[in-house]
């Protein structure tokens, strides 16, 4: 996304804002990073992500974990959780979804860096978890573990 792209200020914060009918339509937020020049990691964490499995139909779950370092702007976390949220209603695949939403958070914020975990919960007996990461992390950037354990009744 280019700077002149880019919301002046936030859509979604302090505002009343519904939540978007799929993840297409989900506009999000961008602010300048308060600490540019920077090298630090923020992480977003999402335990009860939901999708919905493009042959049945039925919910699929997910914890979700977005690890980046921040370039000129971060994303405003409202509109993260908005966007999201409009996945309740999507059809995806594990992968597809993990990676389709890294993809666009990296796309569009442009940070130095992005990794996502999706660890989904299974369905008929298997978990999936799919990772993406936007390539090598910048050197000395603190990467903590995300926290995740191997499928054992998650929780």
């Amino acid at each position: 996304m280019s700077d002149t792209d880019k919301p002046v200020s936030p859509l979604h914060l302090g505002q009343t804002s519904a939540l978007p009918a799929s993840p297409e339509e989900a506009v999000l937020d961008y602010v300048p990073n308060p600490r540019e020049g920077a090298l630090y990691l923020v992480r977003f964490a999402a335990p009860e992500f939901t999708s919905l499995c493009p042959v049945t139909g039925q919910p699929d779950f997910a914890h979700l974990v977005i690890d980046y370092a921040p370039g000129k702007t971060i994303v405003e976390s409202k509109s993260l959780k908005l966007f999201l949220g409009a996945f309740r209603n999507h059809d995806g695949f594990h992968e597809d979804v993990t990676v389709g939403i890294g993809q666009r958070l990296f796309a569009e914020m442009e940070p130095q860096w992005l990794r996502i975990g999706g660890y989904w919960y299974p369905r008929g007996g298997i978990p999936i978890d799919v990772f993406w990461q936007s390539g090598k992390p910048p050197e000395g950037l603190w990467l903590p573990e995300q926290g995740v354990p191997s499928y054992r009744g998650r929780g």
